[in-house]
């Protein structure tokens, strides 16, 4: 089921506009900028997107601009996540993904942060999240306090009734679109 429901939703991004993948970057990051946990996080982990990803281009340089300590995600080859603060200059990697250029801070780091912004292809309304597969970031969520608020950053239509979990599949506190932001409830 999993596999079936990601082909879907990436065939849908795949068909996106980029002006449309534009505008709705900045809408998304009005959205995060405007959330109660922003002023209180001296730093944020969050990630550069890629392809039809709603867009983290805007946020990113918005959250630099306000003092945010930010730190990106690093894959290994083991395809977990170590981390780097973000300066703005990014290297592409593998995967097609573009990776910040600066010291790694480890696969702990991800704990520093106040507010922890994710990739996910869909979330359902328990609050779980679709990623890609490859459980790169449900392994760094293990390393989140439980009181930390995890977002996922999504398109207004990959908000669903419910998605397909595993048990190592960990929730997230907030979906954040374009249009709107769903709570759940705390993470276990």
């Amino acid at each position: 089921m999993k596999r079936e429901l990601r082909s879907r939703l990436l065939t849908a991004r795949r068909a996106r506009r980029p002006d449309g993948v534009a505008t709705a970057a900045d809408a998304l990051c009005a959205q995060v900028l405007a959330l109660p946990e922003l002023p209180s996080a001296g730093c944020v982990a969050a990630y550069v997107s890629v392809g039809g990803e709603p867009g983290t281009g805007p946020l990113l340089d918005a959250l630099r601009e306000r003092g945010i300590r930010v730190l990106l995600p690093v894959l290994l080859p083991d395809d977990d996540l170590s981390w780097a603060e973000d300066t703005g200059e990014r290297t592409p990697a593998e995967r097609g993904l573009l990776e910040p250029v600066g010291q790694r801070l480890g696969v702990d780091a991800v704990g520093d942060a106040d507010l922890v912004l994710v990739p996910g292809l869909a979330v359902g309304a328990d609050g779980l999240r679709l990623g890609r597969g490859g459980g790169s970031y449900d392994r760094a969520l293990a390393r989140v306090a439980p009181d930390t608020p995890v977002a996922v950053l999504l398109y207004d239509d990959e908000l669903l009734d419910a998605v397909p979990a595993e048990p190592h599949d960990h929730p997230v506190s907030l979906a954040v679109t374009p249009a709107r932001v769903l709570r759940f409830s705390l993470r276990a």
